[in-house]
């Protein structure tokens, strides 16, 4: 009898994951984040400009700089949202993108961007989780996650998935919120990070979904322990690269042939 409880308690615990500071059952997180990113949805690009002052595009600017996007190249965007990083990805002259997000409402968002309707005949929109894509394997040159694989459930399955996707030899990208290195910078970002709640409720008029999202940020693997999960789930030659002294990371993996 002992050992059935003991074994039911481990299973039980398997079962919780993080939703910000709160532990949840996981079956019940990806609705809760659903209901998060379904009410950001109209504003979202513009709270990104906000909660990081203008600076992701500078590192989104770095992520595609990494990626340099060639003529033959195929990319699949994952939590692809509202299609920023297809966009530019198509911008700096990749031949076809496809954006895969589990938020309806964050790509229809997506579909109102006019800068995005120059690209409609290289531009795909599905609808699917990051840890089970409808997606056939090794169908992209590319595959990339921004800022979404800490609202993913599972994300140790989301990263089998997009080693499954690619081609033999092509690369995966990781651009997320990350770990600051520097002890005053770290403080100075806390500062900021607890006035972030309070701009929501003001531009999107929801606070508890930007308290939610820092919360996110805090609980998120480090530099080190995400590029350990990515040599797990099969990436070689990984390796990361600190962005505004470790608020944001950009990981990077390749699929051996």
């Amino acid at each position: 009898m002992t050992k059935s409880t003991t074994h039911d308690t481990d299973n039980n615990l398997s079962d919780l994951v993080d939703f910000g500071d709160q532990i949840i059952p996981a079956s019940t997180k990806q609705q809760r984040v659903n209901d998060v990113f379904r009410s950001v949805a109209s504003s979202y690009d513009i709270m990104n400009d906000v909660m990081s002052l203008g600076i992701h595009r500078v590192w989104k600017d770095q992520l595609m700089n990494m990626i340099a996007p060639a003529p033959d190249h195929q990319l699949i965007d994952l939590a692809g949202g509202t299609g920023d990083i297809a966009c530019r990805f198509l911008k700096r002259g990749g031949k076809a993108a496809l954006i895969c997000d589990i938020n309806t409402d964050m790509m229809m968002a997506g579909h109102e961007r006019p800068d995005l309707h120059l690209y409609g005949h290289a531009l795909q929109w599905v609808a699917g989780d990051a840890s089970a894509l409808p997606l056939a394997d090794q169908s992209a040159d590319v595959v990339t996650i921004s800022f979404g694989l800490r609202n993913v459930t599972d994300r140790d399955a989301a990263l089998r998935q997009a080693l499954r996707i690619l081609k033999p030899g092509g690369r995966f990208y990781c651009l997320e919120f990350s770990h600051v290195r520097s002890r005053p910078l770290s403080a100075m970002y806390s500062l900021w990070s607890e006035m972030l709640p309070g701009m929501g409720a003001l531009i999107a008029r929801d606070a508890a979904s930007y308290r939610y999202l820092v919360e996110s940020i805090k609980r998120f693997p480090d530099q080190e322990t995400l590029a350990a999960m990515m040599g797990m789930a099969g990436f070689a030659r990984v390796r990361h690269r600190d962005l505004s002294g470790g608020i944001a990371a950009i990981h990077c993996g390749w699929k051996a042939g």
